[in-house]
C-alpha cells in the first residue's frame, strides 16, 4: 500500500466517523452504511482499511464496550456482502442491501448476548431494538435512493485523483 492510499483510507475512516457523530442525534439514521457500500464498490476488499479506522475512532471516543466488539464484525459484514454481490449489483440491489442491512443490524448486534446470557437474552435484546432496526432500514433505504449514485460518482473520482497522483509521482 502506498502513502496516497493510506492517506485516502485514513481520510475515509475519519469521514465515516465525522458523519456518524454529526448524525448521532437522529435515531439510526446514518451515512456510514452507504459510504461503506460505495467504498467497497470502488476499492474492493481494501475498503476494510477505512472501516477499521472508523471503528478505532469510535472506540477511542466512546469506549471499548460490548457494542465496540460488535462493530468489529458488523461493518465488515456489509463490506463482504457487497464484495459477494458486486458482479450483479444495480442501484435497486444496493438500495435493498442497505435496507436489509439496517433491518438486520440489531440481530447482528445481538449475537454477543447469546454468549453473555443465553438465547433468551439475545432474543430479548434483539426484539427490544426492532423499532430502531425498522427506522434504520427505512433510513438506509431513503439514503440509498438519494445518495448512492452521487456518492459512487464522488468516490470514483476520488479514486481516480489518487491514482493519477500515484502515476504522476512514479514518473
Amino acid at each position: 500500500m502506498n502513502v496516497y492510499r493510506m492517506v485516502l483510507f485514513a481520510f475515509l475512516g475519519a469521514l465515516y466517523y465525522a458523519v456518524q457523530v454529526a448524525l448521532a442525534p437522529l435515531p439510526n439514521i446514518e451515512l456510514v452504511s452507504v459510504l461503506i457500500l460505495v467504498t467497497t464498490l470502488t476499492f474492493g476488499a481494501q475498503a476494510l482499511f477505512p472501516i477499521y479506522v472508523f471503528i478505532i475512532l469510535e472506540g477511542l471516543t466512546y469506549g471499548f464496550g460490548v457494542w465496540w466488539c460488535v462493530y468489529l464484525y458488523v461493518w465488515p459484514v456489509l463490506c463482504v456482502v457487497v464484495l459477494l454481490l458486486s458482479k450483479h449489483g444495480s442501484w435497486w440491489l444496493w438500495c435493498a442491501v442497505l435496507a436489509l442491512f439496517g433491518l438486520s443490524f440489531g440481530a447482528l448486534c445481538a449475537i454477543p448476548y447469546l454468549f453473555i446470557g443465553g438465547p433468551g437474552m439475545m432474543l430479548a435484546w434483539w426484539i427490544n431494538g426492532l423499532p430502531f432496526d425498522l427506522m434504520h432500514c427505512a433510513g438506509n433505504l431513503v439514503i440509498g435512493i438519494v445518495l448512492y449514485k452521487p456518492l459512487l460518482l464522488c468516490m470514483t473520482k476520488l479514486r481516480d485523483i489518487f491514482r493519477a497522483k500515484l502515476e504522476e509521482r512514479s514518473e
